[in-house]
């Protein structure tokens, strides 16, 4: 196993940026950079052998800056949206960028997917990996508190890439945290022959701006019901209100995992390639995004377009919305207090 670190030019400002690679023993390379903590490329074996890249991308850092939509990164203060850009805790009203209609997103116009984290390469006895680290001061993008941030990558041998995520602050705030890596596990092509395994029982149904409605709804006789594998695309085209608000599936699955156990959430296979990948997490929701929103517009690694659903994520998560939302698990964050969570990417594959 080998982390190596190189150059990946710098920002604006002239701060520089790193790229490292981390490879294990079994084929698995794993480059992440520290502008916004990106997964920059997973290349995987298929069940032939063939290595191939598995997750969307750019080849240089200046088209991570100029037109990224979010792939890859660490996602914060707050992961997904919140409504109206407003929520109020222990009776203070705070006002957070409006960058997704009428909503915050991802932690607002530069959340921690367009900062420069600090950055320190390790290796231990279970694997190769990367720490990095941030300090979100008070009032950034509009949320209270000055939040230090921990996100350590770890790259094992069996196939698996952990994320754990910290965070302390000095005032009452909130957090929630996610990475949204857009993955393909064909490598090109569109996703929606991908048979994916959702272990959810109910989603937040959400209204015409994303935001959840409050209610937990079951999946049971809908399109949105993966509890047994099925492809992407089997129903993504039917006439549920839920597909048509989304354009498709961008809904947050509810896990039975409110005692923040690492379980298994997901799985995805790609038939043609043998390709697997299943996500772990301790949090209490995954999102699920079939890349409704790409359009052909980006054009990316080696010259890839990115058409409507060539990728596809799974953010775990707590709810969006949830500081709006007082039935929701709580994302608020106090002094004294630690927020942690940890998700697993595992790659394997399948005759």
């Amino acid at each position: 196993m080998e982390i190596k670190k190189e150059s990946f030019g710098q920002t604006a400002d002239g701060t520089p940026v790193h790229l490292y690679t981390l490879t294990n023993d079994r084929g698995l390379e794993v480059k992440i950079t520290n502008y916004g903590g990106i997964i920059v490329s997973v290349i995987t074996p298929d069940r032939a052998g063939k290595p191939g890249d598995v997750t969307l991308g750019f080849d240089t850092l200046a088209e991570y800056v100029e037109k990224s939509p979010y792939f890859g990164c660490i996602t914060g203060r707050f992961a997904n949206r919140i409504a109206q850009g407003k929520f109020t805790l222990n009776g203070v009203e705070y006002t957070l960028p409006q960058n997704n209609g009428p909503n915050s997103l991802h932690g607002g116009l530069k959340g921690f997917d367009k900062v420069v984290w600090s950055a320190q390469e390790f290796e231990n006895d279970r694997g190769v990996g990367l720490t990095l680290t941030y300090l979100s001061p008070d009032g950034e993008e509009g949320y209270p508190g000055n939040l230090s941030v921990t996100v350590v990558y770890t790259l094992t041998n069996d196939n698996e890439l952990k994320l754990d995520y910290a965070a302390t602050t000095d005032q009452p705030t909130v957090v929630n945290l996610t990475n949204h890596a857009y993955f393909n596990l064909a490598g090109t092509g569109d996703i929606l022959g991908h048979e994916l395994l959702l272990k959810a029982d109910k989603i937040t149904p959400i209204d015409d701006t994303l935001i959840p409605t409050g209610d937990l709804r079951s999946v049971a006789g809908t399109p949105l019901d993966f509890r047994q594998p099925t492809a992407v695309g089997a129903r993504i085209e039917q006439d549920d209100e839920q597909l048509r608000l989304a354009g498709g599936y961008d809904h947050n699955f509810v896990l039975d995992n409110l005692d923040g156990k690492l379980v298994l959430a997901a799985r995805v296979k790609e038939p043609t390639t043998g390709r697997v990948l299943e996500v772990y997490t301790t949090e209490p929701g995954i999102q699920f995004y079939s890349g409704n929103f790409l359009d052909g517009t980006i054009t990316g690694k080696g010259g890839t377009v990115f058409h409507k659903r060539t990728g596809f994520c799974l953010e775990t998560q707590h709810y969006p919305d949830s500081p709006n939302q007082p039935s929701f698990p709580s994302t608020a964050l106090n002094p004294g207090e630690k927020y942690s969570q940890t998700t697993i990417f595992k790659f394997s594959t399948v005759l």
